[in-house]
């Protein structure tokens, strides 16, 4: 922990440390809670972390980003807790590099917060759908064209499935064989990847500050109100299509079973949590989606889970290099859960798509 404190004694907490002990579970960045006593005897606490720069080579213009992002909220939004804020360093930098050319930045701890790794009821999926929602409504005049694209083409479906096809022809693993099932779903769904791009070039898709990793613990809700609190780990902030936004936030807490299920008997959408999540978003979004945007919101949700499945599933035949995975098929049970959350989302679309036309009437 010696080099950890000589990080942090580099920052002007206007506090004296009491504690620095490893917090959360993230599987990216290496996250420290920071417990330190300040000139009037008060507890403080901050959040530490160092940022993974295998997964963001461009450190400097993450940083940039998320300062860009959070300076803007706090400008249209006077409550603190409802911002992240970055401590600055002595020299008033906003993150220190390291000797081994590592990112360490610190933020505000947000008192008094929860955030759910998993959905516990209705309500609180409509919180989530509400936080993520005015995050895009306090942005909505934010130049998005002054943001850097920190992971090129993240959520460029498109591109995904020519990586698949591409994984599929190589078969370095000799394992497309025995997944030809997974690999013609995703074949078959072809003519679909396309449909974001298009209404984008038509004009009817703007180009937003979208958060990019909408699951339900990445936004922090009043532990006492339970109500939509801020949207945190802004790292993949970037320039991108609400609609997917939405659709990642779906795919993850809208389903019935784990990401990572075995028994996909239990893998559907709950159509419940779905509307929940659709009233939130759309409400918090307010006055900034214009109606093709509120029109694809369903095709944003089947967009990234099919995208995630097509990664889970090209991961899978190039050896398990990117996604952590426990045992050997983990890769391919995750994407087996994707398609067949896909195939219940097809079974359900004109639901889905009531469920939208009538939140907006």
């Amino acid at each position: 922990m010696f080099k950890v404190n000589n990080i942090v004694s580099q920052f002007n907490l206007d506090a004296t440390v009491n504690s620095i002990e490893p917090y959360g579970n993230g599987l990216i960045n290496s996250t420290f809670l920071i417990t330190a006593i300040n000139k009037h005897n008060s507890t403080k606490r901050f959040i530490l972390q160092k940022i993974n720069c295998n997964v963001f080579p461009n450190g400097d213009s993450l940083i940039e980003n998320v300062e860009k992002v959070t300076a803007h909220l706090r400008s249209v939004c006077n409550d603190p807790r409802k911002v992240l804020s970055l401590v600055p360093t002595h020299n008033l930098s906003n993150h220190i590099t390291d000797s081994d050319g590592s990112i360490w930045r610190v933020f505000n701890f947000v008192e008094n917060s929860i955030c759910l790794e998993h959905i516990e009821n209705y309500d609180d999926f409509y919180e989530c759908g509400f936080g993520f929602g005015n995050f895009h409504h306090m942005l909505k005049d934010f130049p998005v064209n002054t943001l850097v694209e920190v992971i090129p083409d993240f959520h460029n479906t498109p591109k995904r499935f020519e990586a698949l096809k591409k994984a599929v022809s190589g078969d370095i693993c000799g394992r497309a064989a025995s997944v030809r099932n997974e690999i013609e779903f995703f074949m078959s769904e072809a003519s679909f990847y396309q449909i974001l791009y298009d209404n984008y070039a038509a004009k009817k898709l703007p180009l937003r500050v979208t958060h990019n990793d909408t699951k339900s613990n990445n936004i922090l809700l009043d532990a006492t109100t339970r109500k939509a609190l801020c949207v945190i780990d802004l790292d993949t902030v970037m320039p991108g299509f609400s609609v997917n936004d939405f659709g990642d936030a779906i795919r993850f807490g809208a389903s019935t079973a784990a990401e990572d299920e075995k028994d996909l008997s239990k893998v559907s959408l709950s159509l419940e949590l779905f509307n929940a999540y659709t009233k939130g978003f759309i409400t918090g979004c307010g006055d900034c989606l214009c109606k093709d945007e509120i029109a694809l919101l369903p095709e944003g949700a089947k967009m990234m889970t099919l995208e995630c499945g097509m990664r889970f599933l090209t991961d899978y035949l190039q050896g398990d290099t990117y996604f952590h995975t426990t045992y050997k098929e983990h890769n391919l049970v995750r994407a087996r859960t994707q398609i067949e959350l896909v195939k219940d989302m097809n079974r359900k679309w004109l639901q889905m798509k009531d469920i939208v036309k009538s939140s907006i009437e």
